[in-house]
Order: structure tokens, then C-alpha cells, then sequence
């Protein structure tokens, strides 16, 4: 019987194994954004993946006002954040892009403290980029983050 169960693990291993990877190799090599459909506070919000070999390789996540200045590069509001909710937009935007890298899927993104309306939008764009990766559709794709 022992055998017999050696046998069929042996045998579902490599199934697991090539599942395990599918999600990562599903991803078609290329560029995509997703967007904030809206500014919200003044900053409209995107992420933007490079794909390599079905893996995600470099994660962007930001914010731009409509002059095109990106948030994490505005000191002023990193000191009013800062002080008020003890993260801001440099440190939480590398965090949440850092998470998608290294996991490759936008479920286990946890959130930080201080960022937690940031973190719902990251998690909606993240949605919504991996979803263009796997289509293969480099066209810029509008999510609304509000809800």
C-alpha cells in the first residue's frame, strides 16, 4: 500500500510542480500600465510591469498630478504624510511594488500601515495589469479605484 502511494505522489509531483509554475508563465512578455480612471487628492495613480521570460522582472507603482510631477518626488507632501500618518508616498509605493515582485500575484499584498486607501487602489491596478500581462494587451488600461 506504502508503495502504492510513493507511486501516485511521485507521479502528481511534477503535475503540482508545472501548476505551481503556470501562474508565472502564463504573463506574455512585454510592457503594461493600469491606470486610475480619476485623480483622487489631486494624484492620478498607475502601475506598470515589465515581463521577461513569464516572470514579472520590475514593478512601478505611483501617483502623477496633472502636470505629469510624480508624487513620490514631492518632499512637501512626504513631510505633511510623514507626520500625519507615518509612512509616505516613496516608502509605500517601493513596498507595494516590491511585494507584487517578489510574489508575483496581487493577492498577498499586505498593507502599510498609513497606507491602507493606497494599498486598495495598488491591489485593484495590480488586478488589472496582471490581467492585460496575460492577454498579451499592451494598451494602457483604465481601473476605477474608488469603489
Amino acid at each position: 500500500m506504502k508503495r502504492i502511494l510513493k507511486s501516485i505522489l511521485l507521479l502528481l509531483l511534477p503535475a503540482l510542480l508545472l501548476a505551481a509554475c503556470k501562474s508565472k508563465t502564463d504573463l506574455k512578455d512585454g510592457y503594461y500600465t493600469a491606470q486610475a480612471a480619476q485623480f483622487s487628492h489631486g494624484w492620478k495613480e498607475y502601475v506598470t510591469i515589465i515581463v521577461k521570460g513569464g516572470s514579472i522582472v520590475s514593478v512601478e507603482y505611483n501617483a502623477e498630478n496633472p502636470s505629469g510631477f510624480i508624487k513620490s518626488w514631492d518632499n512637501a507632501y512626504m513631510q505633511n504624510m510623514l507626520h500625519s500618518a507615518g509612512t509616505y508616498p516613496n516608502e509605500y509605493t517601493r513596498n507595494y511594488a516590491g511585494q507584487l515582485l517578489d510574489d508575483q500575484n496581487a493577492d498577498s499584498i499586505d498593507a502599510l500601515s498609513g497606507a491602507s486607501t493606497s494599498h486598495g487602489s495598488f491591489q485593484k491596478l495590480a488586478e488589472a495589469v496582471l490581467e492585460q500581462a496575460r492577454q498579451g494587451d499592451s494598451d494602457i488600461v483604465v481601473v476605477d479605484t474608488s469603489r
